[in-house]
């Protein structure tokens, strides 16, 4: 069976990143963590002391060595999980320390990092067998994908799944706040400058305001068996 490229995007809270790994683990496709990126170059950027004593990012420095920082992702064949290599190197264990996630906003704030991630995940794209979430992947990372998917819900459902998910964790939480969260994050992701989230034109649109996960991924499995199925 051929293999091809899939870009799910969507709003904020449906479950996007959950449906692409299992969608990924299912297929035995490479599931591509866009900011597991960005903490491999924060990573990066700490090893080379290209953090300045008072926080700041020497960019100078670390755009001149953007050239050296090469990701990509390979599964454990014990766990079948996908794990972050930083010039050949697996990090995944690296870069979720407090360290790194101290430091990554400020790194993948900066556009020439974005452009660089932006120009190795359409690199992982060419080999196929990928599957990648995000705001604007089947718009600006993979608009040749084969199977791009634009996943929403009610914000209402959103705020109650987030609102649940918090209350499982014992953290505090209260639903009106998290729906205005919601409503917020819609606006400004649909709104920024630089790749607005909206949909493509040729994404299929999956509303799983009313799905059980099974239910959602028999529909992703059903929709990649017509993409492969096409000439």
């Amino acid at each position: 069976m051929k293999k091809i490229t899939i870009a799910i995007d969507g709003h904020s809270s449906c479950g996007k990143s959950t449906m692409a790994k299992e969608l990924a683990r299912q297929l035995g496709y490479i599931y591509v963590d866009t900011g597991a990126m960005y903490r491999a170059v924060t990573l990066y950027a700490i090893r080379h002391e290209l953090f300045n004593l008072d926080g700041s990012i020497n960019t100078q420095k670390l755009q001149e060595q953007m050239k050296d920082i090469h990701i990509h992702f390979e599964l454990n064949e014990v766990t079948g999980l996908p794990e972050t290599w930083l010039n050949e190197e697996c990090v995944e264990q690296e870069i979720r320390s407090l360290e790194v996630s101290n430091h990554v906003s400020p790194i993948a704030a900066l556009p020439f990092v974005r452009t660089a991630m932006v120009a190795q995940q359409q690199e992982m794209g060419k080999c196929k067998g990928v599957v990648m979430d995000g705001r604007d992947i089947g718009t600006v990372v993979f608009p040749d994908a084969e199977l791009k998917v634009f996943v929403t819900a009610s914000a209402e459902v959103r705020a109650q799944r987030r609102y649940a998910e918090l209350q499982q964790k014992g953290m505090p939480a209260d639903y009106a706040d998290i729906l205005r969260n919601v409503v917020e994050r819609d606006y400004i992701d649909s709104h920024r400058e630089v790749s607005p989230l909206k949909q493509a034109p040729d994404a299929i649109l999956l509303d799983n305001s009313q799905m059980t996960i099974a239910e959602q991924n028999e529909w992703l499995i059903e929709r990649f068996q017509e993409a492969v199925s096409k000439d």
